[in-house]
């Protein structure tokens, strides 16, 4: 399970999450949701030890993550983050051998080329495995890095907003397949999302930020509801249950 106690992050004078306790469930996706500026990307960031808390700790499994030794917690804990463009021309499976590196260092071995194979297998990207990155459409590139985290086998995977920029049809494609690694796979995801659509949909669990604060979090139909999500983003927006499926409209 991953925990935060007394965690703030503050630069300069302006304090960006302020949460005095946070528990994530373990297994299914929880998502973070909340309008620009509430401290989702950096509270993802401190959980994945990206960034240090100006106080407070996180705890992974009971565990200080601050006293965790950094390959140990690349095998258990992996961050895909929103910025994930790399300057050297590098082929699908480069890239995704990458995330077998906590376990062979760089030497490569017949069970990290399966883990490659396997993560590319599940991604749909096998035929694509020696093309370069900067051949590959922006979909294809972002299910090249979420093989990369796979690849990496650990139980906890961390993805900030891994839908940004995406058309819908690869927006639908990446965030089903966080739902088959946390499904399938028995993996912990922990996504940060903008689109409320895909989080009543895909969303096992909903945290609900603003401000740096954690406004509410619960079970995904506790989460998306009128009242809270109107106040959430200050906006006029309905939500109805059309054919068993939740829906989110804003009105503008």
């Amino acid at each position: 399970m991953i925990r935060a106690e007394n965690l703030m992050k503050s630069y300069a004078d302006t304090t960006v999450v302020d949460i005095a306790e946070l528990k994530l469930p373990q297994g299914g996706v929880t998502a973070l949701i909340g309008p620009n500026g509430a401290g989702k990307s950096t509270l993802l960031s401190m959980i994945g030890r990206l960034e240090t808390p100006t106080k407070g700790s996180v705890f992974l499994d009971g565990q200080d993550i601050r006293s965790i030794r950094n390959t140990d917690l690349a095998r258990r804990l992996a961050v895909l983050k929103q910025d994930n463009t790399l300057s050297a021309r590098l082929t699908v499976r480069d890239l995704v051998t990458f995330g077998r590196y906590p376990y062979s260092k760089g030497r490569t071995t017949p069970q990290d080329r399966q883990k490659v194979a396997a993560s590319l297998e599940l991604v749909a990207l096998t035929p694509f495995t020696d093309r370069f990155l900067d051949e590959l459409s922006g979909g294809q590139r972002q299910r090249a890095f979420v093989a990369m985290v796979l690849a990496q086998d650990t139980e906890y995977a961390l993805f900030d907003e891994p839908l940004n920029s995406l058309d819908i049809s690869h927006a639908v494609t990446v965030i089903r397949l966080l739902r088959q690694a946390a499904s399938d796979l028995g993996k912990t995801v922990v996504v940060v999302l903008h689109d409320l659509n895909f989080a009543a949909r895909h969303a096992d669990h909903i945290i609900a930020m603003q401000a740096g604060r954690i406004v509410e979090s619960g079970p995904a139909k506790q989460i998306i509801r009128e009242d809270l999500l109107r106040s959430l983003y200050d906006t006029e927006l309905s939500v109805t249950t059309r054919n068993g499926r939740v829906f989110v409209d804003v009105f503008g």
